[in-house]
């Protein structure tokens, strides 16, 4: 795909990669940016920095999804690029976790991508075109030990990322997803000290992951892995299930123990 004189819609862009990748995308020449975020004050800066439209959106209501597409439709004419960026970490731990974290780690990590497709996809199909980028994260291809929400919804984005790529392959539908490991937003540097911490010591700034994202785009492949390791360590786990399980219950044990 090539970004010049496009139309692109980010979400969850008021700040980390999602900011990262509305800059890059402006400085590749596309037509038209619209800045999507919880953060009505957040999207508007970014908006502001690089002439594009900032629209206030929860993304785990599909109401406002569907407004979002309508309002860079007719702002546009029509959306070539949907990344669906937005996420959240969602509380550690696993089955002590209550229902109510599980669901809204779950609306926004996945339920958010399928929002998107159904709003987006009818205009794609009628154009004959369109691309998805889809936020995963590398917890989506091997897992993240300290959150089970996290790593269960990353899951569930990657297979749907997979389907939509299987089903619409063939009328002309592009889709890749992103599946960054450690990067410097928000998200990981809030969590100082705790649990994600150790991903601080190779993580690499926003504007690195827009990089490889418009090259993967370039390239049109499917995965897009800012972090090439992520690569080996995925092709391990397939190749020995059982060694690469033994790998990460030492990994944890070494974690909790300090190590």
């Amino acid at each position: 795909m090539h970004l010049r004189d496009s139309v692109a819609v980010v979400t969850g862009a008021a700040e980390g990669i999602g900011r990262a990748l509305c800059r890059r995308f402006a400085a590749e020449g596309a037509r038209g940016v619209v800045v999507a975020d919880r953060d009505a004050d957040g999207a508007a800066r970014v908006a502001g920095e690089i002439g594009g439209l900032a629209v206030t959106t929860d993304v785990g209501r599909e109401a406002e999804v569907v407004r979002l597409v309508a309002m860079a439709t007719e702002a546009y004419g029509g959306v070539d690029l949907f990344c669906s960026n937005a996420g959240i970490a969602g509380p550690p731990g696993g089955l002590e976790v209550s229902d109510e974290a599980w669901m809204r780690v779950w609306g926004v990590n996945v339920m958010a991508h399928v929002y998107a497709a159904r709003a987006v996809m009818p205009g794609m199909l009628a154009r004959g075109g369109g691309y998805l980028l889809q936020t995963a994260s590398a917890a989506g291809l091997l897992s993240q030990m300290a959150a089970a929400p996290y790593s269960v919804t990353k899951h569930a984005a990657v297979a749907f990322a997979e389907w939509l790529a299987i089903t619409y392959g063939d009328a002309g539908i592009k889709v890749s997803c992103l599946c960054p490991l450690g990067v410097r937003t928000n998200m990981l540097i809030r969590d100082g000290g705790s649990q994600t911490s150790f991903l601080l010591k190779d993580a690499i700034e926003p504007e690195a992951v827009a990089e490889a994202v418009v090259a993967g785009l370039s390239a049109e492949h499917f995965l897009i892995l800012p972090h090439p390791e992520v690569g080996e360590y995925f092709r391990r786990k397939a190749d020995d299930y059982d060694r690469w399980l033994r790998g990460m219950r030492r990994l944890r044990r070494a974690h909790l123990s300090g190590e």
